[in-house]
């Protein structure tokens, strides 16, 4: 199966290059406005490449000193906005005609060729080569696996300009064996949250204290650089930006490697997590970084996941955390405070959190069951597997050191 992985490296070039590409970036931007003027005449959008290309390749290539490729490049881009526009505009949504603003310029293996540590960049002038800012090398990170290793073929990258520096977002591809999945999948339910950042249905825990004390850090390091005003402090609140989104990334690499473990390791096909959709309106102490941790985690497992046979989906969160995952009954008054679990109904108590990543797992059963072949069997739990018939017992299946059912259950 082919896998493809984009993979972010910084560009270390001089005052000269960092010009040249600027300028590039400029030319590449207008390229792709033209061409949005060009395919909207006031009533109609025009989405066909073949016409556009007609329309504006010899203007931009006349008006611009880009290369060919880059031409191209700008006009792809103009009609995937106009596309998505056209495709709003169909179901009744408003929305407004593309502008091309943010700082971006898109490479491919024409005008760009990708090296293990550095790339050679067509500019508005000749190429340059341009260094990657890399990692400790005996670190294990993205840049060691998708850039140095050679399975993996760079076919292309975007390059970006922000907050002063320019980076190549790099896209790789290879063949990869994976697994066959099994006909019937057992689940692993997963929820997340802001004081432990996920929960098994299996009982294991994985506490966001670590991520929530690096934020405060960065944070209070941030205001005090702020507070100086000084073009120093202003360059060093953009490298503590850096750095804690590095640690952050860093971290949920590792829970989302240890997630697919705990998954692999319970003999399960399937991770269920919750819809992200309005997370924050549901969870009220959630802040927009754990939205985008939240994000962050999802994706890392979702292709970490491919690559090892697993399937990823993703459930409606709806009174997820206020239904028994014991008898089914649902109120508010179950949840007495954010830890404590404790059914009205049947009396059934455990970890809030737990009880939660059961339910998910289990509305993914409910909805997918129903005499198909392919459809969810069960959810794997610590002391046994959940299934429409209720909870199944594996023997010695209970492990220390993490949340196990209650006779009840």
């Amino acid at each position: 199966m082919e896998v493809r992985r984009t993979v972010q490296v910084k560009l270390d070039v001089t005052d000269e290059q960092a010009d040249l590409l600027h300028e590039t970036i400029d030319e590449f931007l207008w390229a792709a406005n033209y061409v949005v003027d060009a395919a909207w005449d006031g009533e109609w959008a025009e989405t066909r490449s073949s016409v556009l290309h007609e329309q504006t390749y010899d203007d931009v290539r006349e008006q611009t000193r880009l290369h060919s490729n880059h031409v191209q490049s700008a006009r792809d881009c103009a009609i995937d906005a106009m596309q998505s526009v056209v495709g709003k505009w169909s179901k009744g949504e408003y929305a407004s005609l593309p502008t091309f603003t943010s700082r971006f310029c898109d490479y491919n293996q024409r005008n760009a060729t990708f090296h293990n540590d550095h790339a050679s960049l067509s500019t508005v002038d000749g190429r340059i080569t341009a260094d990657y800012v890399l990692p400790d090398e005996d670190r294990d990170t993205p840049h060691t696996e998708y850039l140095q290793g050679d399975e993996w073929e760079q076919t292309g990258a975007t390059l970006h300009y922000r907050r002063g520096d320019f980076y190549l977002h790099i896209r790789t591809k290879a063949d990869v064996e994976t697994p066959e999945p099994d006909e019937n999948g057992t689940v692993l339910g997963v929820d997340l949250g802001v004081k432990n950042i996920a929960v098994t249905s299996t009982g294991v825990f994985w506490s966001a204290d670590e991520l929530s004390h690096w934020r405060r850090e960065y944070v209070e390091r941030q205001k005090s650089l702020q507070e100086c005003g000084t073009r120093w402090a202003h360059e060093s609140v953009q490298a503590v930006g850096r750095k804690k989104t590095g640690r952050f990334e860093q971290s949920l690499h590792r829970v989302a490697n240890e997630l697919l473990e705990e998954a692999i390791s319970n003999g399960c096909t399937v991770i269920a997590f919750e819809n992200l959709t309005d997370i924050r309106d549901r969870i009220p102490k959630a802040r927009r970084f754990h939205e985008w941790a939240f994000r962050q985690l999802t994706s890392y497992v979702s292709y970490k996941a491919e690559e090892r046979g697993l399937s990823v989906e993703q459930v409606n969160p709806k009174n997820t955390s206020r239904r028994c995952s014991s008898c089914g009954f649902t109120d508010e008054a179950n949840r007495p405070s954010q830890d404590t679990f404790r059914c009205q109904s049947c009396g059934y108590e455990n970890h809030a959190d737990y009880n939660a990543a059961k339910n998910v797992g289990y509305r993914l059963l409910r909805t997918q069951t129903g005499g198909e072949g392919g459809a969810p069997v069960g959810v794997r739990l610590n002391s046994g597997m959940l299934n429409a018939n209720g909870l199944q017992p594996v023997p010695n299946s209970v492990r220390a050191g993490v949340h196990a059912e209650s006779q009840q259950s």
